[in-house]
């Protein structure tokens, strides 16, 4: 933090011997503190909150249906709130707990099919309507965002970055899927962690723990392709999980032209990268570790490809699909 006569801004400085600055980044505009203040974790616990809530009263309808029609609507609509986070969501990132209670949920709301033979056909003609609608809905939206494409991809497929595990992918595919679509060189880039076998994305703790209980976190990251290095840093502090510090947003990165478009990885482990500018590289080669520096929340890979300024189409052999948030790569 740099105070003017204008206010605070928020600035990034690096020096190679603790005297001499070797450089300086300053945010655009002045910092204020707002009044109110909702830590993002306290965001995303307050909507899952409300939604888990919503989902419970509509389980609990499914035990209360008139007849066998309304069982059915009511049935949809719990569908449909599953469909939401399923397919906006990313329930790798959700607290184990809260995935095992919402995944017990789902069986609560079948068993109330036992009561249906007991129950008259007719009467609440118009929920299934209501729930198919909601489907119908959400589904159209979802496949869209799903197998969106921007139309000019990477000239040839890359080889996967990540070895010798399940990779989740966080961010990707379209608008309402991918945060970084609203930025024209990123909109086709991927966020990726790893997983366990259970889904979980850290062991015990998670952010409580630090860096290390990430699972995807010292992971080797490997070239995706052929090419010259036209930027690497590696000495750039990894973030605290859950937290963000001013910082160059790539963080620790490798930038590799392939003659063709730039090939970006960012968020790297401090200390670990492996090559400097003008260093020719070869798909598969190791260029250093995942880790969680620049503008980073989590360890994660940052992976997007640009030509003249517009993101691409990603492509990697041997996989297949849409890449997109939610899906698994396995290699």
């Amino acid at each position: 933090m740099i105070e003017g006569t204008r206010g605070r801004a928020l600035a990034f400085a690096t020096t190679g011997d603790g005297h001499v600055l070797d450089g300086l980044l300053i945010s655009p505009g002045a910092y204020r503190v707002p009044r109110l203040r909702i830590p993002p974790g306290v965001r995303a616990a307050l909507v899952r909150a409300v939604w888990v809530l919503l989902l419970a009263v509509r389980i609990d309808a499914c035990w209360q249906a008139p007849s066998r029609i309304a069982w059915c609507g009511r049935l949809l609509i719990v569908a449909a709130g599953y469909l939401m986070p399923a397919g906006w969501g990313a329930p790798a990132r959700m607290p184990w707990w809260i995935r095992r209670a919402v995944e017990a949920g789902a069986l609560v709301g079948l068993a109330s099919a036992c009561r249906l033979p007991w129950l008259p056909m007719s009467g609440g003609e118009a929920e299934p309507v209501v729930g198919a609608a909601l489907i119908a809905v959400f589904g159209w939206f979802l496949v869209r965002a799903r197998r969106h494409r921007w139309g000019s991809a990477v000239s040839r497929p890359l080889t996967f970055p990540l070895q010798g595990g399940n990779w989740y992918i966080v961010q990707g595919g379209g608008p309402g899927l991918n945060h970084h679509t609203p930025f024209p060189e990123q909109r086709g880039a991927l966020d990726v962690i790893q997983v366990g076998p259970g889904g979980a994305r850290a062991r015990g703790a998670g952010t409580r723990a630090g860096n290390g209980s990430f699972l995807v976190y010292g992971q080797i990251l490997h070239a995706p392709c052929d090419g010259t290095v036209v930027s690497a840093a590696g000495h750039i502090d990894d973030q605290e999980p859950g937290t963000i510090r001013y910082q160059p947003p790539y963080g620790n990165h490798v930038f590799i032209d392939t003659g063709a478009e730039i090939v970006k990885l960012a968020h790297l482990r401090r200390g670990t990268v492996t090559v400097t500018t003008g260093d020719p590289v070869r798909a598969g080669q190791v260029l250093g570790e995942v880790g969680n520096s620049g503008n980073s929340t989590e360890p994660h890979l940052h992976i997007h490809a640009e030509r003249d300024g517009l993101g691409l189409d990603l492509e990697f052999t041997d996989v297949t699909g849409p890449l997109c948030r939610g899906r698994t790569v396995r290699t």
